[in-house]
């Protein structure tokens, strides 16, 4: 998976050594929420934000768990925990067994298999894993038949993308190469019973692995620009063969929001991931930027279009305990219905599931769409609790539904301060 954001992960610190401390209640482990009342809040300020431990899953969550088990082989205990955790999970395409295994235990999973949109791999070959690759070609063989296949620098060399040595860029404006993928791709989900495809690196720009000018451009900007209308054509070719066959194509789409209208285009074949979710970009949150928060809404409410959401928690300081999860689980949850989805991994490789103890809350059926206040904060009732985000960069105060506790058992009884770049989560007394 790409992880195109660690100079943000870095701001991160920066952002959240300047907020205020908040001392952290205790945790939960009862699946009622029945701690003692610590009291009140006066007016306007933030209440205090425990996360609850994890906790055995509710059958049916308001925002369905997601598994991206591409870091490491799931052991078998893992794989009957998640078809009990977890409503969607990807893996890799050598994972055939554990795949069965997820279907045998849960028939209602959806189970997508990972493939790269944008490189082949000199490390991965078609003599390992039975010919099973995380690509759509096959290095040796592009190599020897089609070489033209691979995108070159103006200087005639092949593009390596730095943070992931052997990886190698591809030319993904190529028609040939395009149905060559698809073709590979939809015939492997096809032959060997996926969900559907989870494609990754449907990015925007080179410059997240390589500072390199492609031949036939004269900047990183047409650079930029030959590689995005490429995925434009890939993303409609490969979707459209995929449901052709009864398959959901998932690009992991990056930088949707400083092109409008690409979450929509590129998410209409089965939706899309948003793999840094409520990340930071200074002192507010990234995905409410441009017009994608707008458009991930109407793709969330149709039904029909799976958003998978990732927010990142690894590296939060001491000094904000939670925040990222918070802010993650909360803007997940203005999206909620039975095809958005989060996770919130604190492994960066994705080398073990995770699992917060927001998604054990009983938060219900929501009583509406999410809402923007006056004040820019987005918030959403459910029949069991209630939402808030705050993308901006200064503190917010809402009013908040009565009859509302924080997850240790907090009186809400006023107005509520939130915190720029925050979220907030609180339940039914």
């Amino acid at each position: 998976m790409p992880r195109h954001c660690d100079a943000i992960y870095d701001m991160i610190g920066l952002v959240h050594l300047m907020r205020r401390f908040r001392v952290p209640g205790r945790f939960l482990v009862a699946l009622s929420l029945t701690a003692s009342v610590l009291g009140g809040c006066a007016a306007g300020v933030s209440a205090p934000h425990p996360e609850p431990a994890a906790r055995v899953p509710l059958a049916d969550p308001a925002v369905c768990g997601l598994w991206n088990a591409i870091g490491a082989a799931p052991t078998d205990a893992q794989l009957v925990d998640a078809a009990q955790r977890y409503q969607v999970v990807i893996l890799n395409a050598w994972e055939t067994a554990a795949q069965k295994r997820l279907k045998a235990l849960n028939p209602a999973i959806t189970v997508l298999v990972y493939k790269d949109l944008s490189s082949t791999r000199s490390y991965e070959t078609a003599t390992l894993h039975g010919g099973l690759l995380p690509t759509g070609v096959d290095f040796a063989a592009t190599e020897r038949e089609h070489p033209d296949w691979f995108a070159t620098d103006t200087g005639g060399r092949r593009v390596e993308w730095a943070p992931y040595p052997q990886h190698w860029q591809m030319a993904v404006w190529n028609a040939d190469y395009q149905r060559e993928w698809t073709t590979a791709v939809t015939t492997e989900a096809v032959r060997d019973g996926w969900d559907g495809v989870f494609a990754d690196n449907d990015f925007a720009s080179l410059g997240f692995y390589s500072d390199a000018v492609l031949a036939g451009t004269s900047s990183r900007a047409e650079t930029d620009r030959l590689l995005r209308d490429g995925l434009d054509r890939m993303v409609a070719v490969a979707g459209s063969a995929l449901a052709a066959q009864g398959k959901l194509f998932i690009p992991n789409l990056s930088e949707a929001r400083l092109y409008p209208g690409r979450w929509t285009e590129h998410a209409r074949f089965g939706g899309a991931m948003e793999e840094n979710f409520a990340q930071y970009a200074g002192d507010e949150l990234l995905t409410w930027q441009g017009t994608q928060w707008e458009e991930m809404v109407r793709t969330s409410s149709d039904g029909k279009h799976l958003n998978l959401l990732v927010t990142k928690t690894a590296g939060v300081p001491e000094s904000s305990p939670g925040a990222a999860g918070r802010a993650g689980f909360a803007g997940a949850a203005l999206l909620a219905g039975d095809r958005a989805c989060w996770t919130g991994p604190d492994a960066g490789d994705y080398s073990r599931p995770a699992f917060s103890g927001y998604q054990s809350l009983a938060l219900g059926e929501p009583r509406g769409p999410a809402v923007q206040q006056d004040s820019g904060v987005w918030t959403r009732e459910f029949t069991g609790g209630w939402v808030a985000v705050n993308p901006s960069d200064a503190d917010e105060t809402v009013t908040p539904p009565a009859g509302l506790s924080t997850t240790d058992g907090t009186a809400i009884t006023s107005d509520l301060t939130i915190s720029a770049a925050d979220g907030e989560i609180l339940v039914r007394r």
